[in-house]
């Protein structure tokens, strides 16, 4: 791999893992699963993965022609990419993202706690939008819109397989490592992705005016 493609698989990979924060959804992962077998939550691991991972890759592979269909340019794109994923970062830092994925665990637990067989969270809330959120979505088509050879869209989808991969083996291993962090460290490690992912948006959105304005 050279230089360009290791920057941008550097780049990605370290987008996508602060836009997943599979640190941060692995203890909801873990409540919302602590009522079943180890075969269920395996099961709910894998499934959810697979579930966003088909998802992420659909827009990334379909993003090019949505866009053209619907007369988007790619610094429109950028720019309001960078103002999403700034939305984001600010939930991060301040902690309003957990507390909305914890709010949301709590729905759904409560809604279920007398059924007689752990519910199936695979799709919603942990596959969507806790996986495959919007943020992740649309920067999974800007990615691949960004790419100009297919060996830098391959670099964009395996930096993109690779966080799925390790949100996969954290959602196997949820309840050991919850124990382990604690909620206190879980929350520090969330806002310093929050900090780089704010560093982040700032500069597609600068980019993005840039390109729109030629400057």
């Amino acid at each position: 791999m050279n230089a360009e493609l290791l920057s941008l698989f550097t780049a990605t990979f370290v987008t996508f893992f602060v836009l997943i924060d599979a640190v941060g959804v692995a203890p909801v992962f873990a409540t919302l699963t602590a009522n079943g077998p180890p075969a269920y939550r395996r099961r709910m691991a894998v499934k959810s993965t697979f579930i966003a991972t088909l998802i992420m890759f659909s827009f990334a592979f379909g993003g090019a022609w949505l866009m053209d269909a619907m007369h988007i340019s790619i610094d429109a794109f950028r720019a309001a990419g960078g103002v999403l994923l700034f939305l984001i970062a600010l939930d991060m830092v301040f902690e309003k993202r957990t507390e909305r994925r914890e709010h949301r665990a709590e729905e759904v637990m409560e809604e279920h706690r007398n059924d007689p067989e752990p519910d199936d969270i695979s799709v919603f809330p942990i596959g969507i939008p806790m996986i495959a959120g919007p943020g992740s979505i649309a920067t999974a088509m800007f990615y691949m819109s960004e790419a100009a050879s297919w060996p830098e869209k391959g670099v964009v989808l395996a930096a993109i397989g690779l966080n799925l991969l390790l949100t996969l083996v954290l959602f196997l291993a949820a309840g050991p490592l919850v124990r382990m962090m604690g909620a206190s460290v879980a929350g520090a490690i969330t806002r310093i992705l929050g900090v780089i992912l704010a560093a982040l948006s700032v500069q597609l959105l600068i980019d993005g005016i840039k390109g729109a304005f030629g400057l």
